[in-house]
């Protein structure tokens, strides 16, 4: 098999129910590199479903590390859907990322619970301010939504943007970290 880093074998895998629904994690030895949302979250179906949106991964260390992240990984998402948790400390891989969508994603994380921040804000604070299209691919592809909290990411005027969970979903997130959206788009 070729060298493409940002494909992986042999993950560490673990799929739970939450309070929004059944959600997966996939990890490495260095963190998370994937979670998978719900499929459907109030009749809303995501696209590619949570089947097929898993890629294949793999432990480039001991698999008892990734299992480990994994396990930390349900612990933390199991806590935030319940309103327990603020921020995820669980170490993420975004190794074999572009360098730009590594920064977004990494500025992103950064985003506090129960705030936040336009897709032009974002690109400015990844020291790119004229990228808010970027940076709404960026948050598009983003791989361990939830860790990495995309749907803290808005847009300009108001509305929601987008988010691969679904609107509906996003919606949903936001609310359980009493964020009040005057547009509802």
């Amino acid at each position: 098999m070729e060298d493409r880093p940002w494909v992986y074998t042999n993950p560490a895998v673990r799929v739970f129910e939450t309070a929004l629904g059944r959600i997966g994690v996939a990890a490495t030895a260095r963190g998370v590199v994937r979670v998978m949302l719900p499929k459907t979250v109030a009749g809303h179906r995501a696209p590619g479903g949570m089947a097929t949106r898993a890629r294949p991964c793999a432990c480039a260390g001991p698999p008892a590390q990734a299992a480990a992240h994994a396990a930390r990984a349900e612990r933390e998402i199991r806590a935030y859907c319940a309103g327990r948790r603020r921020r995820f400390t669980v170490p993420i891989d975004l190794s074999g990322m572009p360098p730009f969508r590594r920064k977004v994603l990494t500025e992103a994380r950064r985003i506090p619970y129960g705030r936040t921040v336009t897709y032009a804000e974002l690109a400015r604070r990844a020291g790119s301010p004229r990228a808010a299209r970027a940076v709404g691919q960026a948050m598009a592809h983003n791989p361990v939504a939830l860790v990495v909290p995309c749907h803290r990411v808005v847009a300009a005027g108001g509305g929601l943007g987008g988010f691969g969970g679904g609107l509906a979903l996003k919606r949903r997130l936001l609310a359980l970290e009493g964020v009040e959206r005057s547009a509802r788009r």
